[in-house]
């Protein structure tokens, strides 16, 4: 016997497909749209629609911008000669946020992942090895998760930067193991910055 309608099941669904989002939450969360008055909801369906439509990814560093190349790439005053390689645009605001980087990014819009069916092909390995190759790139710091999966990572891009000659680093382990850049406070991440070493 079906509780609600299709409708709602549907809104539902497509709540507890977001990350984090288990099914009562879900439930809330579609509740609590359906409260909402019409033009309250509508605008917040158009800015759904709005960001998919506008939001694209930088042709340089592959972060979320508006425009061709993001502003941290365009900016003439942060060091072209170090690029930090991060997993997620998510973890670019991290980073930022402690105030003490101030070269270019790489995202790789996820990590090596064999259970997941997720290689190297899949994130942008090939577009970091053709900066490394083209741009006056020094050092390549390397900042993905300390988890198996972002290590696999960072040793398997740090065995293809050795070629070019660079210093590559990993973050230091100011991080704890197992957890997100997003959830560090700005002293942990500025230490990790800090005391990165060669990998």
């Amino acid at each position: 016997m079906a509780f609600f309608p299709a409708a709602l099941d549907n809104l539902i669904d497509r709540f507890a497909s977001l990350p984090g989002v288990g099914r009562k939450s879900a439930q809330r969360l579609a509740f609590y749209v359906l409260s909402m008055p019409d033009e309250e909801a509508i605008g917040f369906a158009d800015t759904i629609r709005a960001a998919k439509k506008e939001v694209k990814r930088c042709r340089v560093c592959r972060n979320y911008t508006d425009h061709e190349i993001c502003p941290i790439c365009s900016s003439d005053r942060r060091d072209r000669s170090v690029i930090c390689v991060v997993s997620d645009p998510k973890d670019v605001l991290s980073i930022e946020r402690a105030r003490e980087y101030n070269g270019l990014y790489h995202v790789l819009h996820g990590v090596i992942s064999p259970m997941n069916h997720i290689g190297p092909d899949d994130i942008g390995v090939k577009e970091l090895l053709v900066r490394a190759a083209n741009e006056e790139v020094r050092e390549v710091i390397m900042a993905t998760n300390p988890d198996t999966e972002g290590e696999a990572t960072a040793i398997y891009i740090s065995r293809l930067l050795k070629p070019f000659g660079l210093k590559v680093t990993r973050l230091a382990y100011g991080i704890p193991v197992g957890s997100n850049l997003e959830f560090a406070d700005d002293a942990t991440l500025t230490r990790a910055l800090e005391g990165r070493t060669e990998i």
